[in-house]
This record gives structure tokens, sequence and C-alpha cells, in this order.
């Protein structure tokens, strides 16, 4: 007897899932490694940036109001009594009517409140002296870049919860951080099921396919910043299942299998999860492709079985495992970012549920559309190479024109959403 299952929205199964997501200790990471991962601690200014009023190009540092009646017709003239390199200070205030020489970066000297940019000036020697000549003035705080005007002492400069990208690295960095706090990286085991299967540098017997969800999902783990740990394929024996998925419990923070959870008779998630005593979440969602993708819930570890059809697998793991991967690790904003773009060709299928479009992103006229990728059945693989999106396609529709307004859930994006979905 097939058992009935019931079917729930894409929103309600992504909330249930996350619902069950654990957030993991964080960790300390050199700051040279910070690449990447999900910041867990907010960065402060530890002094004011710049931490001293400082020249913004070569030139020479003077007094504005020594400038004020500089012209073409009436040139100024400044002595120039010191030269100061960026890494020093000066060693002397500067008068009236003198300069200091000074580099990019380098502090102002005490009596300066402007620079001259070097190509606005000319220099002359005279009895052993150098002088500044200038034809036009400069305002006070002209070529300066003043201190605390980025921030002061104090403000917060990046909130935790995001992706660290080069630039806030370099933002930690610059507030002496060695090492910063950030989420640690869950280990999601991955364990293909079937007895159909054979693995890369197997050869192909009659009616065996090639185990291409393993390294599909460790690709997708990695990109949403997990750490896979691969327990192999096993074939369709409830016993053996069992074994391997009690070794993913006791070593991973979150369990994906590939295959076995639709209602074949061969198809055994069902009764694994049943047998081990694991909270059901769901086990039918309104969506396609990968509408038999089940979730259950285990010592306070979440258990994710996937389509084993390839792109349905793929889409599965968009949608539930990666966000939730994210959470682990801290992320405020888990979720793919959704943006509305244009179809940019007839797709006629009819969708009596969410449909999740393998495609590709293009830009036509400097707006964002994309391009259904290829051969469209939830067991395909050869279009996944060429998808970088997915084209959300809401259901009940007999199919969509090039030209209609879709949504893109964007795979590539590190930051996304803290909820994508409009309701749940």
């Amino acid at each position: 007897m097939v058992e009935r299952r019931k079917m729930i929205s894409v929103p309600q199964a992504v909330a249930k899932v996350m619902e069950c997501v654990p957030a993991l200790s964080p960790e300390a990471v050199p700051v040279e490694r910070l690449f990447g991962r999900i910041l867990a601690e907010d960065l402060f200014a530890d002094t004011d940036i710049p931490p001293f009023d400082r020249s913004a190009y070569d030139g020479y540092a003077v007094s504005a109001r020594d400038t004020e009646t500089a012209s073409l017709e009436r040139p100024a003239e400044f002595e120039v009594v010191e030269r100061i390199a960026a890494g020093q200070v000066g060693a002397k205030a500067i008068g009236r009517f003198q300069a200091a020489r000074i580099m990019t970066g380098a502090p102002l000297p005490a009596g300066c409140d402007a620079v001259v940019m070097r190509e606005w000036t000319s220099e002359q020697v005279r009895d052993g002296k150098r002088f500044m000549i200038l034809k036009r003035s400069v305002r006070a705080g002209e070529n300066v870049s003043l201190r605390g005007e980025e921030a002061g002492q104090g403000a917060l400069l990046v909130r935790k919860g995001v992706s660290i990208d080069p630039g806030i690295a370099a933002v930690a960095a610059s507030m002496g951080h060695v090492e910063v706090r950030v989420g640690r990286r869950p280990i999601v085991g991955v364990m293909a099921t079937g007895s159909e299967l054979a693995e890369p540098g197997e050869a192909l017997r009659p009616g065996l396919v090639r185990n291409s969800n393993a390294a599909m999902l460790s690709a997708q783990i990695e990109r949403a910043g997990g750490v896979c740990r691969y327990y192999g394929r096993v074939p369709d024996d409830l016993d053996r299942l069992l074994d391997t998925y009690r070794d993913m419990l006791a070593e991973c923070d979150l369990l994906l299998s590939t295959g076995g959870v639709s209602v074949g008779d061969f198809d055994l998630m069902p009764q694994l999860f049943r047998a081990l005593g694991a909270e059901l979440l769901f086990d039918k969602v309104a969506m396609r492709p990968g509408s038999v993708t089940t979730a259950a819930r285990l010592h306070g570890k979440l258990l994710l079985g996937l389509s084993g059809n390839p792109s349905a697998c793929y889409v599965g793991f968009e949608l539930f495992a990666r966000p939730a991967i994210r959470a682990m690790q801290l992320a405020v904003a888990p979720f793919p970012p959704i943006v509305e773009g244009e179809l940019l060709a007839d797709y006629p299928k009819p969708n009596p549920f969410t449909r999740f479009v393998r495609a590709r992103t293009a830009f036509r006229d400097g707006r964002i559309g994309a391009i259904p990728a290829g051969f469209d059945k939830s067991s395909a693989v050869a279009s996944l190479a060429e998808a970088n999106c997915l084209i959300v396609l809401p259901g009940g529709s007999r199919g969509y024109r090039k030209g209609d307004r879709v949504q893109l859930l964007l795979s590539d994006e590190r930051d996304g959403a803290e909820w994508p979905w409009e309701s749940r």
C-alpha cells in the first residue's frame, strides 16, 4: 500500500527546515583567511579613521591663508623647509609663506591646513634655498584626508552575519585584528543511495548510471561555505543505509542523502527515517522538480532526503540545504537573492506547482533576464553546466512567453535575503 503524503508549499517547507537549524559556535580565523566566511562579531573602529590629518596627494603642505592672493599674475612664493615621507612625522612647525614637501599619506605638519598638488607648482633654487611657486589659491582642508572623516573611534564599521569579502577583510586588518571570529563551517555528510549507481571511475554495466550527484553536492556545499564529508554510494539495503546514517549522525552537523525518497519498491529513505525514530518535517513539496524532497529531524540535527534525479537534487539543495548551511554559520541573510527579470525564451510547459527552471542569466539593454538552460527534465545533467540561476514560475499557469517578467533565484551570490518568499 502506497503511503499518502501531505503536500506543503515551498515557503512552508523552507520555514520548517530553518526552524530546525542550529547555530554553530563561532571560531577565530586568521585575518588572511577570512574570505567567504560569515562574520560572527561586529567590527568597530578602534581609532579615528584616518587617525590623523594626512595628505591625499604628493605635493606641498601649506597654510591656506598664505595662498589667498596667489594667481597667474601674482604667483605666491613659499620656502620649502622640510620633506615629509609617508610614515614620518614633521620635525618642525611650518611658518608663514613656508611649505613642506609632503608625500601621499604623510601627516600634515603643524602650521598647515591644506596641500598643494605638485603638478600645480614649479620650483626654484636661490642662494641654496628651495622655493615653491604657486599660481592659484587653495582652501583649508583641500587635498587633505581629515582625521575621523571616514569614521570616528568606536563607530560600527561592519555588522555581524555578513559574508566577508575582500573589502571587509581589509577593514578587519586596518583595525589591527590578527584573528576574527567567524561562524564555524558545518560538516555536511553526503550519502548517495541506489544500487543503480556507478562511481565516476567505474565502468558502466547495463542498467547503471554514473553517480553525478555526490560531486555536484560537494561543490554546492563548498559554495555555501560548508565542508563536505562523503560517505559513499550505498545500495538499496536498509541495514547498510542505517549503518551509514548512524555514522553520519555521529560525525556531521547536517545530513544529506540523494535518492530513495520516491514511492518505488526500493525507495527506502522513508523507512530509514522511521527506523531511526526521526521526526518527519515533510515528505512532499508543491514544486517541480523535486516534489518528493523529504526533511526530518533527529537529535537536534537536520536530515534532508534529496531526489536522486540530478536536476531535482540540485534544486532541492538550493532551496533547503543552502540556506540551512549559511544559517548554521550565523548568516543574517542566508537565502539566495531573488530578483525580477525578463524571460528571454518561451517556456510553454504547464505548471501545476511552482516550477524552478535551471537557467543562465543574461543582460539586455542593461536589464537582467534569463534563458532556460537546455533540456528540462528532473533527470537532466548536461543542462546544469549552463545554470547559474533558477527561474521561479508560479503554479497554475499554462506556460510563459518570452518577455514575461519572472522571478530569478540567483545561485552564485553569497549574501542574499533574510526571507525571500512572499508568504509562508
